[in-house]
């Protein structure tokens, strides 16, 4: 079977976007099962829980779901399991720095397929106030108002 070429994404972290301010992506690659892989080729993955944490030099992913495969049996893994994610040292090292300044985490962004290969986005974030995720719902809403209304003028 050949590989398969591009970018197919397999799950988004809408959230992500909602609750922090994104300052900075990474691209890593995940420690899977065979399963586990079997199971995200049909979209059985959730990212909106799920949060990354570095311990002794690793990173992990946490309460990730992938959904168990339906013909794995015995060799399906649990499907919230801590699950290892690979990056270069000094990425880690960068990581590490930036994570000690006050009010940054780490959240998983997006899961997707490159070249066949499962990778996770990863974005150093700051949180938002309240009254931040307010200002951007207003601006969604004003912005939502003015395609309407420029459709409404171009149709009619």
């Amino acid at each position: 079977m050949p590989k398969q070429q591009g970018v197919r994404l397999i799950a988004n972290n809408k959230k992500a976007y909602h609750d922090y301010f994104i300052e900075d992506t990474y691209e890593a690659g995940i420690a899977l099962a065979g399963t586990e892989v079997k199971s995200l080729r049909t979209n059985g993955c959730s990212v909106k829980e799920a949060f990354i944490r570095i311990e002794n030099g690793e990173v992990f992913l946490y309460q990730m779901h992938i959904s168990p495969y339906e013909k794995g049996n015995i060799f399906n893994k649990d499907p919230l399991r801590t699950r290892k994610l690979l990056l270069h040292g000094y990425e880690i090292n960068k990581l590490i720095g930036r994570q000690k300044e006050k009010g940054y985490t780490l959240v998983p962004l997006k899961v997707y397929f490159k070249d066949s290969l499962v990778k996770v986005e990863i974005g150093l974030a700051r949180g938002k106030k309240l009254y931040d995720k307010r200002a951007d719902i207003a601006k969604k809403d004003m912005k939502r108002e003015a395609e309407r209304d420029f459709k409404v003028r171009n149709l009619g």
